[in-house]
């Protein structure tokens, strides 16, 4: 029996995604649940896995083509047997039966994550001539990654050769290549230039003592993560800081619409991580209800997620502020632009061991400048500036998150 692959339904308020890449190939046999094809919408990358086993008989979308929900992708002939009753004496088909190797390969590709492949297709690899390590064989990012230093001197950047040019007697070729954006950067861009447009950002700055944080995190840390199964890390305590200190200035967790300012009773905070697509913001709901381990293990799921390409619509969809921390890349200052219709962004950055001058004694103290870029159409610089200081307070005496003062 025929079956139609479709487009899935689309996340709500999207319209459409793009086709990135088929798994199979006309006349492949496939398996109930392998991801045939990946389609990538303004946030989230979708597998469409099949229905049934059988064997791909037809694929009418190719790579790269805008696609709308329900829309017929292919078509998938049911059974085991089904191999044999494709289209007969294809050029395709005759050279599977006399190359067994592709077979192979095809066979291979379906047990490679999302992000595996992806860091395939962009150095033009071959999943076959990269040794597993992970679970029967399977290929994992670290595989690709080792494999890309090893063979450094011959692994060069697709596209056309790029002319000689003669540099005294040294001859170079310098290389070019023309990529499009895929959807996600693009809205990425979209929405950033829209940020600039519609906000009026300002950028205020303050700098925080982290020696009782980080006292009390290797104090507890062991007996935390044996407690809770989690590793107690500092985003929890810049999330619950954050918090009191929305509770506290209500306008920095508000959003514009038009001539009103919407203000929320809740606290849903978006967390920016970075994953080999772009940058992306999940969203931790109702974080003054969740405790340090909740936050902790919610934000490593969301993070997974991003990394694996496995984020839905509903997780990046919402939020009432952001933090994001750059100082895991060694930023040491930034000025975060607003995620709309947000007033408020916090830019987390690198700690640093500096002199500071305390009670008429100079001491090294771990320091981390913090910024908090805000809308300035309804977020004034004092409430932005006491903001900051509130914040400061509570990361300097953590004692505080647990009173609530």
């Amino acid at each position: 029996m025929s079956i139609e692959i479709k487009v899935p339904p689309l996340p709500e308020s999207v319209t459409d995604a793009t086709l990135v890449a088929w798994h199979k190939k006309e006349g492949d046999a496939v398996s109930r649940d392998e991801n045939l094809v990946e389609l990538e919408t303004d946030k989230v990358v979708l597998e469409v896995p099949a229905p049934s086993a059988g064997t791909l008989q037809e694929i009418r979308i190719a790579d790269g083509t805008t696609v709308t929900s329900g829309q017929v992708l292919a078509i998938l002939l049911e059974g085991e047997g089904a191999a044999t009753q494709g289209p007969a004496n294809t050029d395709s088909q005759v050279a599977e039966e006399v190359m067994p190797p592709v077979q192979e390969t095809a066979a291979s590709a379906y047990k490679l994550s999302p992000s595996v492949r992806r860091l395939l297709d962009e150095h033009d690899l071959d999943a076959t001539i990269v040794t597993g390590t992970g679970k029967d064989g399977r290929v994992t990012k670290a595989d690709v990654m080792t494999y890309l230093k090893s063979h450094a001197d011959e692994n060069v950047t697709p596209g056309d050769p790029a002319p000689a040019v003669s540099v005294g007697k040294l001859v170079t070729t310098r290389n070019e290549q023309r990529v499009p954006m895929t959807r996600l950067r693009s809205r990425i861009a979209e929405r950033m230039v829209e940020a600039q447009h519609s906000a009026a950002m300002l950028t205020t700055f303050n700098e925080i003592d982290l020696t009782k944080v980080i006292s009390l995190r290797t104090r507890y840390k062991e007996s935390f993560e044996k407690e809770h199964g989690v590793r107690l890390g500092f985003m929890s305590f810049f999330t619950k800081a954050s918090v009191e200190a929305l509770k506290k200035f209500p306008v920095v967790n508000a959003s514009v619409e038009g001539t009103d300012i919407i203000y929320h009773d809740y606290f849903d905070i978006g967390i920016a991580v970075s994953s080999e697509r772009g940058l992306m913001v999940p969203i931790l709901r109702d974080v003054d209800k969740q405790s340090f381990a909740d936050v902790e293990a919610n934000i490593a799921d969301l993070g997974k997620k991003a990394r694996d390409g496995t984020m839905t619509m509903e997780e990046l969809t919402g939020g009432t502020f952001t933090i994001t921390n750059g100082g895991i890349f060694g930023s040491m200052l930034s000025t975060p632009i607003l995620n709309p219709p947000q007033s408020g962004i916090l830019g987390m950055h690198a700690i640093q061991e500096r002199p500071m001058a305390i009670d008429g004694e100079v001491q090294i103290r771990p320091m981390m400048y913090v910024a908090l870029t805000y809308d300035h159409r309804i977020v004034d610089g004092k409430e932005a500036v006491q903001f900051l200081v509130s914040l400061k307070q509570s990361l300097e005496d953590p004692g505080r998150l647990l009173l609530q003062v």
